[in-house]
This record gives C-alpha cells, sequence and structure tokens, in this order.
C-alpha cells in the first residue's frame, strides 16, 4: 500500500511497508487531532499526533485514561478486565504495581547489568558475524534482547526461544508472519479474554501457572521471583499471568526493533558507521535510533469527562489515541526530522511513552542494549550493505523493521 499522504490509521495494512509518514506528517500540519470515522463495527476514534498534544494527553491520565484498553481496538467491560495489565490503569491503582517493579527496571539496577550486556552482545556480533550474509533482525537484533529477558525475568535459557515465539505471535496478532490466527482476517471471539485476542495467550496463561506453582523453576534474583515474593500486597493469579504476557511480549519487541532501526540505518547509510566510529556518540545515537523507531507506535487513551485537546471538542468515552510514533517526528520540535543526527541532544522523543506514568519499565536496559550494541559492532564492523529492502511488520500498533538480510564487511583484524 503506498503511502500518498491520506492512508487509514486504524488499519494495519496501512504500515505493511512502514511507517505512513507522509500521512503522519500530512496530519500534524492539517488536522493533528483528527477523528477516525467508524469501519468494520469498530467505533471511532481521535488521531493525535503532534508533539505537544501527544505529552498534554499522557501527562493527564486524569482525563485521558488508560483504565479502557490501550490499543484502538474495542473491547467490553469484561475483556478488559479479563486481560488488563497495570499499563490499562490509571494513578494511583497504577502506582501500586509500578512500586513493586520499578526497583528492578530503573537506571542503577539496569547499569549493574552492563558488564553482562556486553559480554552477551559480543558473543552474539561475533556468532552473527562469522556469516558473510545475514538477516540482522534474526541473527542481531532478536537474540540480545531475548537473553537479557531471561536474564531479567530469570527465566530458563532453554526456554526462551519458545517463549518469545509465543510473544510474538501475542503482540503481533495482525501479522502473517508471526501467527496463523490474524486478528483482523477471522473470527477472534474464542480468545476474547485472552491477551491481544490470541490463542498465544492461552499458552502464556499456561507456562506462567507452571511458574506460580514451582513446577518451572525460575532465579531467585529474577523479577518474576520478586514480584511473587513481594511483601507488598500480591497479585492475583489472574493479574500475575497477564503482567507475564506483558513482559514476554513487550520485553523483548521494542528493543529488538530499536536495534533493528540502527542496523538498517546504518545500512543505508554507510556515512553514519564512520560517523558513530569516529565521534563515538554512544548514549546520543542510541536515543537517536530509539526516536526513529518509536517501534511501540501508540497507546489509546479513553476521556474521561468532556474536554478539548489541540482545538478539538473531544465528548467524554471518546477513544484519544496518541500517536508516538508521530510526535517523534514533529517538525516544530525535531530539525531534520526524518534523518538519523546521531549527536542530536537534546532529544525528546515520545518513544516509550515518554512524559507519562506509563513510561516504558524496560527503557533503561533498551537504551543500554543498544548503546553496547552500537559500540561493539563499530569495532568489527566497517560497512553494513542492504542486500534488499527490509519487510515490516504488518500492525498499527508496533512497528518494526522484522527482516532486513545484508552483507557485512568487517573492518582490517576484526575477522
Amino acid at each position: 500500500m503506498i503511502d500518498d499522504g491520506f492512508l487509514n490509521v486504524g488499519d494495519h495494512d496501512s504500515f505493511a511497508n512502514g511507517v505512513p509518514h507522509r500521512t503522519f506528517e500530512r496530519l500534524r500540519r492539517e488536522n493533528p487531532v483528527s477523528w477516525t470515522e467508524p469501519t468494520d463495527g469498530m467505533r471511532g476514534f481521535w488521531s493525535v499526533t503532534r508533539h505537544a498534544d501527544i505529552l498534554a494527553a499522557n501527562g493527564t491520565p486524569d482525563v485521558f485514561s488508560s483504565a479502557q484498553g490501550i490499543r484502538i481496538e474495542d473491547q467490553t467491560h469484561e475483556e478488559y478486565l479479563a486481560r488488563r495489565t497495570f499499563q490499562e490503569t490509571d494513578p494511583p491503582e497504577h502506582r501500586i504495581t509500578r512500586k513493586m517493579v520499578n526497583p528492578a527496571f530503573s537506571r542503577p539496577a539496569m547499569l549493574k547489568y552492563e558488564s553482562l550486556v556486553r559480554e552477551m552482545a559480543g558473543e552474539v556480533l561475533d556468532e552473527a558475524l562469522a556469516h558473510p550474509e545475514i538477516d540482522g533482525v534474526e541473527t542481531i537484533a532478536k537474540q540480545l534482547p531475548m537473553l537479557m529477558l531471561g536474564q531479567i525475568l530469570g527465566l530458563p535459557r532453554a526456554d526462551l526461544d519458545w517463549l518469545v515465539q509465543k510473544g510474538d505471535a501475542l503482540i503481533g496478532n495482525s501479522d502473517p508472519d508471526f501467527t496463523d490466527f490474524v486478528i483482523d482476517k477471522i473470527d477472534s471471539d474464542a480468545y476474547r479474554f485472552m491477551p491481544f485476542r490470541s490463542p498465544a495467550g492461552a499458552d502464556l496463561y499456561d507456562y506462567a501457572d507452571k511458574v506460580m506453582s514451582g513446577e518451572t523453576k525460575v532465579s531467585s534474583e529474577g523479577v518474576l521471583a520478586r514480584v511473587l515474593g513481594s511483601a507488598e500486597p500480591g497479585m492475583s493469579a489472574a493479574d500475575f499471568k497477564n503482567f507475564f504476557c506483558l513482559l514476554i511480549a513487550a520485553g523483548n519487541d521494542t528493543t529488538r526493533y530499536s536495534i533493528a532501526m540502527s542496523l538498517y540505518r546504518l545500512a543505508r547509510d554507510p556515512a553514519l558507521l564512520d560517523q558513530l566510529a569516529a565521534d563515538q556518540c554512544w548514549e546520543t545515537a542510541a536515543d537517536e535510533f530509539i526516536r526513529l523507531a518509536s517501534p511501540t507506535m501508540h497507546f489509546r487513551r479513553t476521556a474521561t469527562c468532556d474536554t478539548e485537546l489541540g482545538g478539538q471538542a473531544i465528548s467524554k468515552g471518546d477513544k484519544v489515541v496518541l500517536w508516538f510514533v508521530s510526535g517523534s517526528r514533529d517538525e516544530s520540535v525535531f530539525d531534520r526530522p526524518h534523518d538519523a543526527v546521531i549527536d542530536r541532544s537534546p532529544n525528546p522523543n515520545t518513544a516509550f511513552g515518554q512524559g507519562g506514568p506509563h513510561f516504558c519499565l524496560g527503557m533503561w536496559l533498551a537504551r543500554m542494549e543498544i548503546r553496547i550494541v552500537l559500540e561493539l559492532l563499530c569495532q568489527r564492523v566497517e560497512r553494513l550493505d542492504m542486500l534488499e529492502e527490509p519487510s515490516w511488520t504488518r500492525s498499527n500498533f508496533i512497528c518494526g523493521v522484522k527482516r532486513l538480510p545484508v552483507r557485512v564487511h568487517l573492518r582490517s583484524g576484526a575477522a
């Protein structure tokens, strides 16, 4: 589907060839808070595409609530209650779970993993770069987040491939490359009480049951053991299972697609790799590739009262979709918004839901992983050549390069 500037952002097919940036650019310019009419039985919704409006809505959870779902799709109250995680709650309830898990994902906690991330990243790169032609996503971008997910959660390494496959089927429920149960192509009513209306949710629920019962052993140092053994008011079994599904799905995909965007940009513009090697601006480069990726493209909110946003009258109960992927390329905030400016600072992007209480738990880990991958890649690789155009996820929720065939040219002495 060609982006002519007028694509329907509610349609997964509009994203099958990458984010429709021309459409978002037009919306920011002409109608930054725009209404999409109901289609195929789905209620209409507001699209918020400008940086300032996104921050305004994201920072006022009392007016723009997460407690009726965070995706564009409609759901009944019963479905919401069955499938919700702490992402779909508002303060003060939201703070209870965040208080329990935040310490394990804080910046100081993540920095303790730096030597391990460096070791794992080195192993992943050495194995991948032993081959002259690779799929950069499958061999690099997917592998490191998967290994670190197991480490942080305390999961058996032997289970990680299966868990990530199920996580892909869950969060990639609109992409036939990830699931045979494509949500907008078949009747998903039988799974309406499962996360993402996906049968993969049932498999992950079963695994979480085994973790809770002790049948599947997890490390006492991991997040799962911390949550199950917390002295704070604990999660119900249903809440734990939904929390587990969230960690498996979001804990891999967002970092994977940020690393994939890094590799894609470095292959598309060889001068970037030279600049990175010369300037060693690892921190700002990681933030810039995260900005360009903005892998979680939107979170939806629901208006709790009649209000106004961006000059538009919003009615109580309206769905309001915050397009982080658009805010991160707002021309009024970012000079050369579509270019990779790897020394960009400051970089107030809206990726990972920044600017509100629901910012991504794994943000600090993702930044560290990307920074270290960039550093170690530059030590080993002189140039990446794209062998063909990348393929993209078919989703208006999670965007990313899912396949990136490249030819690797190693630096002298790196072989």
